[in-house]
């Protein structure tokens, strides 16, 4: 099994001295020579060194990135808090009493106190965005399909996408040129943004949406509130249909284990993934008719812009029912969206989250730029 080496890096590197970005890679990750363990001590126990990077990967090292390490997730990326059990659960340097958020935990803290310079993570859910929020950093969840997915852990694969974590909006943008050459902000935005509406579908804490507003203000954009129907319905949809991918995925772990190295909250949220026919196809039914809707509604808006969190971050140990619910419906319809903190009373910062049609990450990075620039 993989010794971790603190509950942030599961593995360091030695690729001698300092060049170029330095990039922490999410261990659902390939990387050559590394065993992928995605957080799990069945997988770590039975993983074999991988052959070849992951072809996000590679395009990181011919621009010049350099791997320090992989870090903690959720085990199996199935997971919102980021705690660990195998691992530890990497400490949130903006309120060590809070939740990481995950699943890419360790990619959010790595980026928060400085270790590196730009992070990947994984988003099926929300968890790019999420531990982004609780961290107070950058968090990229790209188009579904604009990375790819080649060497990568599976949980979703409807959903799952490659993002960049950083600092700041500037350092997002870097990781995205690692990424995807002759990446470029599409320069200073000047486009109207849509306040979206959900109504009760989702309760939200009225000192975030204030924030968000506050910031859009601050950011002196033209603003235009939109309603969004169904969005409860769409987060339903989506992790019912997330969840049967996850059994698929990594149901043959308790097939071959009896469950023996799979921590008990992953281990109950598998066993309750295998939901009945009509239950599936009624999801998918719903998705099918809110997806093309959800969809025209941003091409008309430009842009979305609604927080990532309906609530602070939980302490550690408390419920968390609930803190995916204004990112998943976003993965349903494999849209672009970004997480950028903005203030608000208290600790830690909140997210602003801004989604945009499919392809349009360029946009959303210069949006952000506006947005922190006029908080900071």
């Amino acid at each position: 099994m993989t010794k971790a080496v603190d509950a942030v890096w599961i593995e360091r590197f030695n690729e001698g001295p300092a060049r170029g970005l330095t990039v922490a890679v999410k261990d659902l990750i390939d990387v050559r020579g590394s065993v992928t363990t995605a957080g799990c001590r069945a997988l770590a126990d039975r993983g074999q060194p991988a052959a070849a990077d992951a072809l996000c990967i590679a395009r990181v090292r011919a621009a010049g990135g350099r791997l320090l390490g992989k870090v903690n997730l959720h085990e199996l990326a199935f997971g919102v808090t980021g705690i660990n059990s195998w691992f530890g659960t990497p400490p949130n340097p903006s309120d060590p009493g809070r939740i990481p958020g995950g699943s890419s935990s360790g990619s959010a803290v790595a980026v928060a106190t400085g270790e590196a310079d730009v992070a990947l993570g994984s988003d099926t859910g929300g968890s790019v965005r999420i531990p982004a929020a609780c961290c107070g950093v950058v968090g990229l969840k790209t188009t579904h399909g604009r990375v790819p997915l080649d060497g990568v852990w599976p949980l979703a694969p409807s959903f799952d996408t490659v993002g960049p974590l950083a600092a700041n909006v500037a350092g997002v943008v870097e990781a995205m040129r690692l990424l995807e050459a002759g990446f470029e902000p599409d320069g200073a935005y000047e486009g109207r943004v849509a306040r979206a509406l959900i109504g009760s579908d989702v309760e939200v804490d009225p000192v975030i949406d204030e924030a968000v507003d506050a910031a859009l203000r601050l950011a002196e954009l033209e603003v235009t509130p939109v309603a969004v129907a169904g969005w409860h319905g769409a987060w339903r949809d989506q992790q019912v249909l997330l969840s049967i991918e996850a059994l698929q995925s990594d149901g043959w772990l308790i097939d071959e284990t009896g469950g023996d190295g799979i921590g008990q909250d992953t281990l109950d949220r598998l066993l309750a993934s295998d939901y009945k026919p009509d239950v599936v196809a009624a999801a998918r039914a719903g998705a099918a008719t809110w997806v093309p809707a959800f969809v025209q509604l941003v091409e008309r808006a430009g842009v979305l812009a609604l927080p990532t969190l309906p609530s602070r971050p939980p302490g550690i140990g408390q419920p968390v029912r609930g803190i995916n619910a204004l990112c998943a419906p976003v993965n349903l319809a494999g849209l672009p969206a970004i997480s950028v903190p903005v203030p608000a009373p208290g600790r830690p910062p909140i997210g602003l989250q801004l989604v945009a049609s499919a392809g349009r990450e360029e946009l959303l990075v210069s949006l952000a730029a506006r947005i922190e620039a006029a908080v900071s």
